[in-house]
């Protein structure tokens, strides 16, 4: 499937078959291309848990309204991200640049981004927002639909998944097999009306 194919055919699914599992080799081949998604300075911020345990998925369902597709999905791939990447040894982020983009850029990361919290959680649901939008447009690709999610209770997913401290949920995306056709599209904005050129 050709990515144009692919951003027209997502959409987000709610019913999900419970039955169906995806094998270990086709999550690798998802999430490989979470980690081709793009992050400032090269950071890779981002970190993905990946749930396919039924009883941790059902326990995610009870802190997330009890949405059904939480527990039917076949995986849900909670998208969190490091704070304090900036501050976590930043020349490994280079390791493989030239020598002098090394010297040139990795002592600009700290200065960027340390002692900010504000652009540190900023820059971490960028990071996420763009890798889930690369986990979507893949799984399309490979037969799969999803979900991207907000509803659930933050602070309770993150003791089911012991989020470590300094990191934060973004959202979660769940995958799986659909056994619903997508509803119609419930009332695009005109293309007049969101994009502008040259200035508003």
């Amino acid at each position: 499937m050709d990515t144009l194919t692919a951003i027209r055919e997502r959409r987000s699914i709610k019913k999900y078959d419970p039955n169906h599992q995806m094998t270990d080799a086709e999550i690798n081949t998802l999430m490989e291309q979470a980690l081709l998604s793009p992050t400032s300075f090269n950071m890779q911020n981002w970190r993905f848990v990946v749930v396919k345990n039924q009883e941790i998925q059902d326990k995610l369902k009870a802190v997330s309204f009890n949405q059904a597709q939480v527990s039917d999905a076949s995986i849900v791939v909670i998208l969190c991200g490091d704070l304090k990447a900036s501050e976590k040894d930043p020349q490994r982020y280079w390791r493989n640049a030239p020598e002098a983009a090394q010297k040139q850029i990795v002592p600009m990361i700290g200065g960027f981004y340390n002692d900010k919290p504000q652009l540190q959680r900023d820059e971490v649901m960028r990071s996420s927002g763009m890798a889930g939008q690369n986990i979507m447009l893949a799984a399309k690709a490979m037969g799969y639909d999803t979900c991207p999610m907000i509803g659930f209770d933050p602070q309770k997913v993150a003791e089911i998944i012991n989020l470590p401290e300094d990191y934060v949920i973004s959202f979660m995306i769940v995958v799986g097999k659909a056994v619903e056709e997508p509803k119609p599209r419930s009332g695009q904005l005109d293309f007049s009306e969101v994009v502008s050129f040259d200035s508003f």
